[in-house]
């Protein structure tokens, strides 16, 4: 069990550094302070060889060049709203809009917390590895109301599960929505596609969306689409459903399912391949998740000269449903001032 530490390039002329942290059976996670990124996941297959299991780039100039949110931590709010435009009480917000073909405000604007630097609170090597980020993210940024205090902790665990967890204050009322943004491929990072890869999804509802990519404000039953994923299925299954509108418009999956009741711990997902026998438990106190294909990656060099390519990387987005604020039908995201904002999610690795 260790935490090790080494230079991993400069942003805006500062240090950027990439913090390892290993658990006693030797799987490690390595965590950036450029955008909070998670760059590495080494872990084991059935034959206890270890590879990395994350997308990503060979440093930190990969990453801020990037416009595919690599392994970032989200905010203020991950995932769209509509038109960038909310009101909590009365008060109209408009926010910056980054995605121009279709209005919305994505994953928190021009530059969200994924091109930030973070700030080390702490490391800690006591029972578990463990590393503390914080960042103030003041009033006004990207036109958000209020100054808020985000403090994410990344805990590798004994049972080689990564435990994130997400907390973050306000001074003034405002929409938050914290996620990880890693891309996932279980046979690893530079092994081609994730067609073969199979997953379950423990809910039966998801959110279909409309022609803004936004929900239409339907809870939808996955009974009878290309989403139903509540016995494992290979994913080509879904991704290649050509009958199914909202698969054609998205090159593939990518939507929100819906698990009901925030704050309760919940097993979202597994994703299980069968060439490795990886499989990945994803757990969440958060009422929805974002299931991603990699449908919108363009080959684009990445580590070792590898491809992040089309359909070879999976996201496992935890978070609220997009374009919550303008939705009184789903669990708010508004935070006020004395509330605090805390979310866990658990990544749990094994194999068969």
């Amino acid at each position: 069990m260790s935490i090790t530490k080494r230079n991993f390039g400069t942003f805006e002329g500062q240090d950027v550094d990439l913090y390892t942290l290993t658990n006693k059976n030797g799987m490690s996670v390595s965590i950036m302070t450029y955008g909070g990124a998670m760059v590495n996941i080494l872990t084991e297959d059935r034959n206890g060889k270890f590879a990395d299991v994350i997308l990503g780039f060979d440093d930190v100039y990969g990453y801020i060049n990037d416009d595919t949110y690599q392994g970032a931590l989200i905010g203020r709010y991950c995932n769209r709203i509509h038109q960038g435009k909310f009101s909590i009480d009365g008060v109209e917000y408009q926010l910056n809009v980054n995605e121009e073909n279709v209005s919305n405000h994505l994953h928190g604007g021009h530059k969200g917390y994924d091109k930030r630097l973070w700030n080390v609170l702490y490391t800690s090597d006591y029972n578990e590895p463990s590393i503390s980020l914080t960042l103030v993210d003041e009033d006004g940024m990207e036109n958000y109301p209020g100054t808020v205090n985000v403090n994410v902790i990344y805990t590798l665990t004994e049972d080689n599960s990564i435990k994130i967890e997400y907390f973050a204050t306000t001074d003034k009322p405002t929409p938050i929505n914290l996620t990880n943004h890693s891309y996932f491929n279980l046979n690893g990072y530079d092994s081609g596609d994730i067609l073969n890869h199979r997953a379950q999804l423990y809910t039966d509802k998801f959110t279909p969306f409309n022609e803004n990519f936004c929900p239409t404000g339907e809870i939808a039953s996955v009974k009878g689409t290309a989403y139903d994923f509540t016995s494992p299925k290979a994913v080509a299954d879904a991704v290649n459903d050509t009958e199914d509108e909202q698969i054609r418009i998205n090159l593939g999956v990518d939507n929100s399912f819906y698990y009901g009741r925030k704050g309760i711990m919940k097993h979202f997902a597994t994703l299980y391949a069968p060439e490795s026998g990886r499989i990945l438990d994803t757990y969440s106190d958060q009422t929805a998740m974002q299931f991603y294909c990699g449908n919108y990656l363009k080959g684009v060099p990445g580590k070792n000269g590898s491809k992040l390519g089309y359909r070879n990387s999976i996201c496992l987005e935890t978070q609220y449903t997009p374009n919550t604020p303008n939705n009184d039908w789903l669990p708010s995201c508004i935070v006020y001032p004395g509330e605090t904002y805390h979310f866990t999610t658990i990544y749990k690795f094994s194999h068969d």
